[in-house]
């Protein structure tokens, strides 16, 4: 997050948005706590997982496509682990 110049407040208030995006486009049923969790967790992991093969998003903009990518990433994950 600090790398990438997004303060905390922003980091939250992005990340839920991220969220809840992602919620939508998985069809998923989670609260606000929840989508700001996946979009904040999710940024991390996708930008680590984008800059290992050479993909930086930077700014708000970039914390928001990464907190996207990575909250569906690990709606998917939850969803393939846990039975239905």
């Amino acid at each position: 997050m600090g790398e990438a110049g997004v303060g905390w407040i922003t980091a939250i208030i992005v990340g839920g948005i991220a969220g809840w995006l992602a919620e939508q486009f998985m069809k998923s049923n989670m609260g606000l706590i929840m989508n700001i969790v996946l979009g904040i967790v999710g940024a991390a992991i996708a930008s680590a997982i984008l800059s290992a093969i050479g993909i930086n998003l930077g700014g708000w903009v970039g914390y928001l496509i990464s907190g996207f990518i990575g909250a569906v990433l690990l709606i998917w994950i939850v969803r393939a682990v846990r039975p239905a």
